[in-house]
């Protein structure tokens, strides 16, 4: 979510592949793997790739950028969206790169539902994204820890105590009072906060802002058909 978005870098990019496209490429070519699309808004880039054998089933409907940055003019913040029919059935993939700091939780959620209500598709015939079979929602969501200070945190994390931290987790607390961002599952988090680490190491930051660890990447999702539960 934060490539570099310099000038140079973008003219660059436009004549040329991309390095992370380059990159992955080489990774996964010899795996029958080929891209099928990308959508970059400035720092923010989205590639969808795909075997082979899958290529004849997977029709790409749209693919969308969502600036929300400097109240909705610049592209540093927001979403990037590529909707694909796969075997038939809806999907819609989101990376997305929302405000920073504690104290932005509610622009947070703001730019979230920014995001979703600008993903329509006029003139295709394809249903509303909140009808679609499955949304895949990722990237650096900038959620952080609430209430504990610096040094419970980074005891928890020490002690492997990270189900009281979860319980903190700006995300994991607003899900539990929006309808719609109830609706997205997440996977449990069993694993260390990710941000934010110096540079190089697996320390976390040590410099003067002494940021507090947190869950900021996060991937999420929602099946628009929720498997049925078996008879007892």
């Amino acid at each position: 979510q934060e490539m570099n978005f310099g000038i140079i870098s973008l003219l660059s990019d436009a004549a040329f592949e991309d390095p992370w496209s380059s990159l992955f490429m080489d990774m996964l070519s010899p795996l029958n793997f080929v891209k099928i699309s990308q959508v970059r808004m400035q720092g923010l880039l989205l590639l969808v790739f795909a075997k082979y054998q899958h290529l004849p089933y997977i029709q790409i409907i749209s693919t969308k950028s969502t600036p929300t940055g400097l109240y909705g003019y610049w592209g540093n913040k927001g979403g990037v969206n590529v909707c694909l029919k796969l075997y038939g059935y809806y999907v819609s993939i989101i990376n997305c790169h929302l405000p920073p700091h504690m104290y932005n939780n509610d622009q947070r959620l703001e730019h979230f539902d920014r995001i979703l209500e600008s993903l329509t598709f006029e003139g295709y015939d394809v249903p509303n994204i909140l009808d679609h079979d499955l949304i895949l929602w990722f990237g650096d969501m900038n959620f952080r820890i609430e209430d504990f200070g610096l040094l419970f945190v980074q005891e928890s994390i020490t002690r492997k105590y990270y189900k009281e931290l979860w319980e903190k987790d700006q995300l994991f607390i607003a899900k539990k009072n929006d309808q719609l961002l109830r609706e997205f599952q997440e996977g449990p988090l069993l694993f260390p906060p990710t941000y934010k680490f110096d540079r190089h190491s697996n320390n976390y930051d040590t410099s003067e802002k002494k940021r507090k660890p947190a869950w900021t990447d996060r991937i999420l999702w929602r099946l628009k058909r929720q498997p049925s539960q078996a008879s007892p």
